[in-house]
Formats: structure tokens, C-alpha cells, sequence
């Protein structure tokens, strides 16, 4: 989609909506040539702590990047609309079911202990699409039309936000949490109860909180990348990737941090902390 001539938050509100409702998914082909990104829209990315595998949550099932730049679905085809990474090979992610996959529609919360090769219905089968989606050591935050919590995945405590959040990143204790809307950028101190806007941060469109420490990397619809060492409190510059983002994940390391950037144009990664990136896949 580009975004010529047309405002950033109003661009920002068109891909809240991501892909729509579907009673089916098709199943694509399970392997994409090396250096190509899978064709279907892809909602997420992320590092499998496990073993560091690139993974992409996408419209056909979730794909894991081999050392020889191959995609590989791992798993049923569902649309992971919203994708979480809970620890080495532990995933959560909610969305709609492929045609041959016994879950309901939507599926609600589900997880997968096993890397993505198969999943469980946690909650709300049948009632919630969460289209964003964090964890933390405290435990699951979620937006389905209405913002919610859980400590243990089944039971949930509806919250209120002042806007629809495009996505949401929660610290790794799960005390604060950054939300995109179209309105800006929210931050809460109190793991979701309450919001509060952050003066001077950029629009931003996708945002991701390192697994450790106080870094926040995110992209705003044009495709600038910006960076925040404090919580997402004070933002500075980074590259601009020209391209419109669709995810962003951002993984601790000795090196400065590993930020992964999905684009309508490519897959980027960043072993600087998101100061410089190199073109992983492209479409």
C-alpha cells in the first residue's frame, strides 16, 4: 500500500484492520524459494529463543527461514493474525483456521509447545481474533475490538484503551506496554490498566520491546525506523527502509540487539541495534 499522498495516521488506521475475517484459508505451497518472502501477508516476526530461527507469521500458517534462506511452513495453515513468542519453541498466537484444521473460527487463543507444529486451544474458541498480541513473565496482553488480560491465557480481565492499538509490546516483567494507534503512541506503567500518550514519539505504525532491558525499536508507516534506549520514553532516528512495515521484532544480543523488520517489499535484519539493516528476503 503506499502511502503517497495520503496522511501517516490515516495510513496507520487502514492496516488496523490487517486481513479480514475468512471461513477458509487455502494451503499454499509449504516451502517459498530461498531469498523470496512467502506471498501471503505476514503479520508478524520473530526469534525463536530455542534455537535462533527466523520465524514469519503469515495469512498461510507460520514459516521458518533455514540457514539457506528457504521458507518452510512449520505447521497447519492458519492465519497467525496475531503471533507471540513465549520462550524457546513456545509460541502463542490467535487468527482463523485453515480448511482442514480442526479449530474453530475464530480460534481464539491458542499455543504451541512444539515450534509451531501444532497447536491448542487455550481460550475464547470461536469469540476472539486478537490482532495484537503480547506476553510477558506476566502474562498476555490483547486486542480483539476490546483490550484484554490474562496471567494464564484462560481467564481473562477486559481493560480499556483510549484507541484501537495496531500493535501492542509489553517489557519483559509485563509492567509496561507501548500501543501504535492512529492517534499515537501509548504507553502504560501498570500492565494495561491505564494509558497515557508519549509526548514527542513518533507515529508510529509497529513497535517491539528487546526480551531484555529497556530497548524499543519501531517503524512508522513510511518505513522510518526509530529507536528508544529508555522504554519508549525518548525516540531517536534511525534508518529509513522506503518501504511501508508489516512487523518488527527486536531480540537482545551481545552485538547491540538483532531487529527484524518485515516490509511490503522485503525482510530486513539489523545486528546493530537497528542503525544499519541488510536485505534478508524479498518479494
Amino acid at each position: 500500500m503506499s502511502v503517497r499522498g495520503v496522511s501517516s495516521a490515516a495510513v496507520l488506521a487502514l492496516l488496523l484492520a490487517g486481513c479480514g475475517s475468512q471461513a477458509e484459508v487455502a494451503a499454499p505451497s509449504a516451502t517459498v524459494p530461498s531469498g523470496s518472502l512467502p506471498a501471503a501477508h505476514i503479520h508478524g516476526v520473530a526469534v525463536d529463543p530455542q534455537d535462533g530461527a527466523r520465524l514469519l507469521a503469515t495469512h498461510d500458517g507460520l514459516f521458518r527461514i533455514g540457514s539457506d534462506g528457504a521458507s518452510t511452513r512449520v505447521g497447519p495453515v492458519i492465519d497467525l493474525m496475531g503471533f507471540a513468542v513465549a520462550g524457546p519453541g513456545h509460541f502463542l498466537a490467535s487468527g482463523h483456521p485453515g480448511a482442514e484444521v480442526d479449530l474453530p473460527q475464530p480460534v481464539g487463543l491458542i499455543e504451541s509447545t512444539d515450534g509451531g507444529q501444532t497447536w491448542e486451544a487455550l481460550s475464547r474458541q470461536g469469540t476472539s481474533d486478537f490482532h495484537a498480541l503480547t506476553t510477558s513473565e506476566s502474562g498476555v496482553l490483547a486486542y480483539d475490538g476490546g483490550l484484554m488480560r490474562s496471567t494464564d491465557g484462560q481467564t481473562w480481565e477486559p481493560l480499556e484503551i483510549p484507541a484501537p492499538p495496531a500493535t501492542l509490546a509489553a517489557s519483559p516483567d509485563g509492567s509496561q506496554v507501548l500501543a501504535t494507534t492512529p492517534q499515537g503512541l501509548l504507553r502504560s506503567t501498570d500492565a494495561g490498566t491505564s494509558w497515557s500518550p508519549v509526548e514527542g514519539a513518533p507515529l508510529l505504525q509497529v513497535v517491539d520491546w528487546t526480551d531484555r532491558g529497556s530497548d524499543v525499536v519501531g517503524v512508522d508507516p513510511a518505513g522510518q525506523v526509530w529507536r528508544s534506549a529508555d522504554s519508549g520514553a525518548t525516540w531517536e532516528q534511525g534508518m529509513a527502509l522506503d518501504s511501508a512495515p508489516q512487523a518488527v521484532s527486536v531480540t537482545a544480543t551481545d552485538e547491540g540487539g538483532q531487529v527484524l523488520v518485515v516490509t511490503t517489499a522485503a525482510l530486513l535484519e539489523s545486528r546493530d541495534g537497528g542503525r544499519t539493516f541488510d536485505v534478508v528476503l524479498e518479494h
